[in-house]
């Protein structure tokens, strides 16, 4: 069977019902799917039981990007320039982050999702880039949706450049926050041009990677030979869910 991969949504008040709604970019899902894996929704409107659950139940984890984190998750009081939080959103992907991190399955971390990664190790964020940290790269790009904005590099040896095959390449950049204190247990691998994390991996768990980037878009470009290594990251992800689930399934007798 094809592997189950949960991807975080958020909730919004519906403007024609006023009820709460369910939100999610098909991208996300589109990704997975082209990975041939299986996505399943995991969404602030589930109870703390369905979300240990749905996470018993898949074999990886996308934190998808979204909302601003509520800065007192990390110990800092609101930014004037801080946007919309989601505070149960917040609580059910914090809830699912670490029953993942238990399991040992891997997880993939998209723009808010590394932000929360770092939330969840400890780490800090820049509540308001362009204030926090004026003079850098604008996060928040004028250019069109699908195309790419500025440099990234990456650490050579680290899993990231193993699976791009390159150490600098173009991202998009879609934020006005980002990571300031690095969460203990994580280990940054990639930087914008103006020295913003841009990717993190987790050392000791077998496969944990956050990028700041939206790579379920699939714009990032290698410039020399125009590839476009964000289809290598969703391949690599599904490959480690995929044995995560034979692993799991062998482990049961099944």
């Amino acid at each position: 069977m094809r592997p189950l991969i949960a991807v975080t949504t958020t909730s919004y008040s519906g403007a024609e019902y006023r009820t709460p709604q369910i939100l999610l970019g098909s991208p996300y899902l589109e990704a997975v799917q082209r990975v041939s894996a299986t996505p399943v929704l995991l969404t602030p409107a589930h109870s703390q039981a369905s979300i240990a659950e749905l996470v018993d139940a898949v074999d990886g984890l996308v934190l998808t990007g979204g909302e601003d984190i509520d800065p007192s998750r990390y110990g800092h009081k609101p930014h004037p320039k801080l946007e919309t939080v989601n505070h149960t959103r917040d609580e059910m992907e914090l809830r699912a982050l670490a029953r993942a991190l238990e399991l040992r399955m891997p997880v993939l971390a998209i723009c808010r999702g590394l932000q929360l990664l770092n939330v969840h190790f400890g780490g800090t964020l820049f509540q308001h880039l362009p204030s926090e940290k004026p003079g850098g790269v604008i996060h928040e790009q004028s250019a069109p949706i699908n195309e790419r904005w500025h440099g990234a590099r990456v650490e050579p040896g680290s899993r990231v450049e193993k699976l791009f095959a390159a150490q600098t390449f173009q991202i998009n950049s879609f934020h006005h926050q980002g990571i300031d204190r690095l969460g203990a247990g994580l280990r940054a691998v990639g930087w914008a041009d103006d020295g913003l994390v841009e990717a993190v991996e987790a050392a000791d768990y077998p496969w944990v990677i956050g990028v700041q980037w939206h790579p379920e878009r699939g714009e990032v470009e290698v410039p020399e030979d125009h590839r476009h290594p964000d289809w290598q990251l969703f391949f690599a992800f599904a490959e480690e869910a995929r044995a995560y689930r034979e692993a799991r399934v062998e482990g049961a007798g099944v």
